[in-house]
């Protein structure tokens, strides 16, 4: 039966217009401005005051509550897709921090066999962000000595035995000699993230002529931006073949360098980095501190985000697209990150007060206990 969703905006993103959309059998299957044409049959639920955009993709998720995706159960994993979707998280990128390489094959399967199993009502699993371990000389919250040059060989093992599963890696251009790994890992269809580095300016333009896309967020975990030495900050800039994503938790990233951000660039991605409790790190004000206050992440997922965002001074529909269509367009889905006749029904409203999820559909399913 067809459900049509009427409210304040439709924001597709896109300029917010007051709108309908119409979806059925978890697909959109009819949108306009104004009010639905009468007639248009089906059952029409008014959300008053909501905005309605699309379900939000994050691109780096490593756990949510007590539950970290590298050591997660089957149980562990619905709660994270549950979790994730009553903020308004419709899917996502599983994030794997820098381990041995043996220690791998057990998450991996365990996502692998996730993806197998999603639940209509829960964030779908994308695939798997692999954040290391060939990392560089800004290590951040992982473990330096877990760090080491790319593994070529492995990496290709990897792909053969766990196809199309990871979608993205993290790596360091220094601990990528020639950009082997890279040729490879785009060759294969999977965004190379250039991050944790101090890498020049230089190396960084010359792993993006070898095929890295992104550049893994931006200011945190990397050389600083210098006026003589741009560093991996002024390549993702200012160069318009990286994508730069960023944590916008108001903790990672001041408010005012957030706006510098996108004021740069057009296709920044917004990601939560949301990391689980675990024992020797401290949570405060959204923030995951270890125990010598290096900062290990966040505790906010992505509807934090856009409301940072949006007091922050950045237009809503801006923020929108950092969640929703520039993610989408990375990772090459045509289903997901807008709201149009033929996409998939992931539909966020938004409290028009707090820009809030209040009500969240995946593919045309209601998500219970939204906020909660």
């Amino acid at each position: 039966m067809t459900t049509i969703l009427t409210g304040t905006a439709l924001c597709p993103p896109g300029q917010p217009t007051p709108g309908w959309i119409a979806f059925d059998e978890g697909v959109i299957v009819g949108m306009g401005r104004g009010r639905p044409p009468t007639g248009a049959g089906g059952s029409v639920q008014d959300l008053r005051d909501a905005l309605m955009i699309p379900g939000f993709i994050d691109l780096q998720c490593n756990g949510v509550g007590h539950d970290s995706l590298a050591t997660a159960d089957d149980a562990g994993w619905r709660r994270t897709a549950a979790n994730l979707a009553r903020h308004g998280t419709t899917a996502y990128c599983a994030t794997l921090i820098s381990a041995a390489l043996e220690s791998y094959d057990g998450p991996l399967a365990r996502a692998e066999a996730r993806q197998h199993g999603q639940s209509a009502s829960g964030a779908a699993l994308l695939g798997v962000h692999l954040e290391g371990p060939f990392l560089g000389g800004a290590p951040g919250a992982h473990d330096a000595a877990l760090l080491r040059e790319a593994d070529v060989a492995w990496i290709r093992t990897l792909l053969e035995r766990h196809p199309g599963l990871v979608r993205i890696v993290t790596l360091a251009p220094e601990a990528d000699p020639g950009f082997v790994a890279t040729r490879l890992l785009d060759d294969a269809g999977v965004v190379v993230g250039l991050g944790h580095s101090r890498a020049t300016y230089d190396e960084a333009r010359a792993a993006a002529d070898a095929g890295a896309r992104m550049v893994t967020h931006v200011f945190n975990a990397m050389g600083p931006l210098h006026h003589r030495e741009p560093g991996l900050v002024g390549a993702a800039l200012d160069d318009d073949r990286l994508t730069p994503s960023v944590i916008a938790d108001g903790i990672h990233v001041h408010p005012a360098v957030l706006r510098l951000i996108l004021a740069c660039k057009a296709n920044v991605v917004v990601v939560s980095d949301a990391v689980a409790f675990a024992d020797g790190v401290v949570a405060h004000d959204r923030g995951v501190f270890l125990a010598d206050g290096t900062l290990a992440g966040a505790t906010s997922l992505l509807d934090h985000s856009v409301a940072t965002l949006v007091h922050a001074g950045v237009a809503i529909e801006r923020a929108v697209e950092l969640v929703t269509a520039v993610p989408a367009r990375l990772l090459g889905l045509d289903d997901r990150g807008r709201l149009e006749v033929g996409a998939r029904a992931d539909i966020v409203a938004l409290d028009a007060a707090t820009f809030l999820p209040s009500n969240v559909w995946i593919g045309g399913v209601p998500v219970a206990d939204v906020g909660r």
